[in-house]
């Protein structure tokens, strides 16, 4: 969907798209800031119903399930109106007389036809067609309706909306764009994130000076005097708010990718105004990624149909289902949109609470774009969203708001969300995190379907074992980030000694659990080395192997924080720095050896009367080292403490207990 992106250094005009949008150069590319374009789009639609999100601007009734859509459109870009026939195959869940579909009372319903009838209906104050059946249906019976309708649909923006018909570069156009809750604003449905069609067919009938863009393959087009009806079959499960329309006067580029065992086309529709071959980097670019997505994410979701893009004029991307609406051509919008494919389409949010599922994945393909095919950006396009998440303390991936357009289409879902999947990779590793991905993307519970928030950590624990009950709890339900503090020092052997205390921006985490990245270096050497942070304070032994006098935090930006800083102290110098207390010792005697010389040491205790009853045996990599003898298992009395290294430490020592 609409995409957020990067922090905004200046605002350029798009000679292509006709708006003032906001980019960043970062690495000499322009990043769009999606998420607000999108963000600007989604404000003008109506507010939601609040909840959870799933039932929010739904009124359908949940006791028929839907199979198949056939939707026949008669449209012309130059007047704002729409005339349908919309036939929904269905299957009873629950003996009923009546189900109820999503459309909005401007649009005027003229018939409904059930076998070959007329059947009664009406049209409720709620924004729902209510069908009545002459006779009960009983579970499980099959049945379809054909829905005769038409009419204006409402302007709900200005000027644009869930339906843009109007002039967009001097040219007509018909644009629809139905997330998160305007698919009933132009057509009659299911409304909601509840109920996926298992297939489409869509028959659009246009004067022929134009050419219109939807879902699925163009399987035939049929001329009739100066009007064409173009016949578009799509043969997946499909959730509404992805079926749309694009009609205006376009040029189709036709190219192709190799897919698996299949020469998979890619299309192009340009918008007429454009400059000749604009649009053909996004279709390279997408050629580009689908087999590099395919075989991070698992296969293209729609191989066995195509991939298009569709220039349009509402701003930023929208994601429909095997065919994105693009504003133009800029690297993270293409792979964003494309992205979504995986994340969005095949798998659904099941609700706009769960948003980041889709979004924060989308985000993160971007991250991956960048990885793979731009490495120089890849990190400075990083560092620019957490720069934007960390400039305020709080805020969740997670949103309960699903009424506020700010919060749903903001940086929390986007870039939070995105940052979110960078650090599960991180925390899991590459191999099993696209393990985990493929996976989840293949799970029976939401293949092809819906997905909340817990399938994801359902299928992310079973792939790799852990427990991410924290993870997910404190970065995608509860707010805020770490910040840093470390102090260190190195021993002549070259190991350093690190102390990690850590912060929290918000009172809603106390610490967040997370390995680490420091990276030790000087003037010709540098080494990063991973510690596991389990609380504020913990210390940690590292052999750096070199003299080092610098050390970075986090220095390839796999964990959101802000205000990280390191401090070096004095370590000591002299070698064989032995320390014996307390003596007496009533409890544990602790022995300390800093820059130790020798490579093994052997601990022995004896008592009076010469008997050995304690000994142990250490290898020493070079670190300083403590350990401890549990005196209290002994009698009270006088013992002999003995450390004999390989050559340069023989100590007795008298030792009170």
């Amino acid at each position: 969907m609409k995409k957020w992106y990067a922090i905004l250094l200046f605002t350029t005009t798009c000679v292509q798209a006709q708006e003032r949008v906001s980019t960043t150069m970062i690495g000499g590319q322009p990043m769009v800031n999606i998420a607000e374009l999108e963000k600007r789009s989604h404000l003008k639609l109506l507010g939601g119903q609040g909840g959870d999100g799933i039932a929010a601007h739904s009124v359908a009734t949940e006791n028929f399930d839907i199979h198949y859509y056939q939707c026949d459109w008669t449209l012309n870009p130059e007047i704002r109106y729409i005339k349908g026939n919309i036939t929904p195959h269905f299957i009873m869940k629950q003996a009923s007389d009546s189900i109820v579909f999503d459309l909005v009372r401007v649009l005027t319903v003229d018939s409904v036809l059930f076998r070959g009838n007329k059947i009664a209906f009406y049209q409720s104050a709620e924004n729902g067609l209510v069908i009545k059946f002459p006779a009960a249906l009983s579970v499980g019976s099959k049945g379809a309706v054909t829905i005769c309708y038409q009419g204006v649909p409402p302007n709900l923006t200005s000027p644009n909306g869930n339906f843009f018909q109007g002039l967009h570069r001097s040219v007509y156009a018909i644009y629809t764009l139905s997330e998160p809750y305007g698919s009933s604003v132009w057509w009659p449905c299911k409304n909601g994130l509840t109920d996926k069609a298992d297939s489409i067919d869509i028959s659009v009938t246009t004067p022929s000076i134009y050419t219109p863009s939807s879902n699925g393959l163009l399987e035939r087009e049929e001329r009739d005097g100066d009007q064409t009806t173009s016949h578009f079959k799509h043969r997946y499960p499909i959730a509404t708010y992805l079926v749309a329309l694009a009609i205006t006067k376009y040029i189709v580029d036709k190219d192709s990718v190799m897919l698996g065992d299949r020469k998979m086309p890619v299309l192009m529709y340009t918008h007429i105004a454009s400059k000749p071959d604009y649009y053909k980097p996004a279709t390279a670019q997408v050629i580009q990624c689908l087999p590099k997505f395919s075989e991070l994410f698992g296969m293209y979701p729609f191989q066995k149909e195509h991939y298009a893009q569709t220039q349009w004029g509402l701003g930023g991307g929208m994601e429909h289902q095997t065919n994105s609406f693009i504003v133009d051509r800029w690297n993270n919008l293409v792979a964003h949109e494309l992205g979504h494919q995986w994340f969005g389409n095949k798998v659904t949010c099941g609700s706009w609470s769960d948003l980041w599922l889709n979004e924060g994945f989308a985000t993160y393909t971007e991250f991956a774009y960048y990885e793979h095919f731009m490495p120089s950006v890849h990190l400075s396009y990083i560092a620019s969203m957490m720069n934007a998440i960390t400039a305020s303390p709080g805020g969740s991936v997670y949103t309960t708001d699903t009424t506020n357009y700010n919060r749903l289409f903001g940086p929390l879902t986007y870039y939070k969300g995105g940052l979110v999947v960078h650090m599960l990779r991180w925390v899991l590793g590459d191999e099993v995190f696209h393990k985990g991905v493929r996976a989840y993307l293949d799970d029976p519970a939401v293949k092809y379907g819906y997905a909340r928030t817990g399938d994801l950590k359902r299928v992310m624990e079973q792939v790799s074992g852990k427990n991410l009950d924290s993870f997910f709890d404190k970065w995608i339900y509860k707010e805020g980030y770490p910040s840093y503090k470390l102090t260190w020092s190195q021993n002549n052997n070259n190991w350093a000694s690190v102390k990690l205390n850590q912060t929290t921006s918000h009172s809603s985490v106390a610490f967040f659990e997370m390995p680490v990245a420091l990276k030790f270096k000087n003037a010709t050497r540098d080494t990063i080395l991973v510690v596991d942070h389990r609380f504020s304070g913990q210390t940690f032994a590292l052999n750096v192997g070199f003299a080092a006098d610098t050390v970075l935090i986090d220095p390839l930006l796999k964990v959101i924080s802000k205000g990280n800083t390191t401090t070096k102290e004095a370590a000591p110098t002299t070698a064989d720095q032995l320390k014996i207390y307390p003596n007496p010792a009533p409890d544990n005697l602790q022995i300390a050896l800093g820059n130790p010389t020798d490579k093994t040491m052997v601990i022995q205790l004896f008592n009076t009367t010469g008997q050995l009853v304690y000994q142990r045996k250490l290898n020493m990599a070079g670190n300083d080292e403590q350990w401890q003898i549990p005196m209290q298992q002994y009698p009270k009395g006088v013992y002999y403490l003995r450390l004999k290294g390989e050559k340069n430490i023989d100590l007795v020592q008298k030792i009170l207990h």
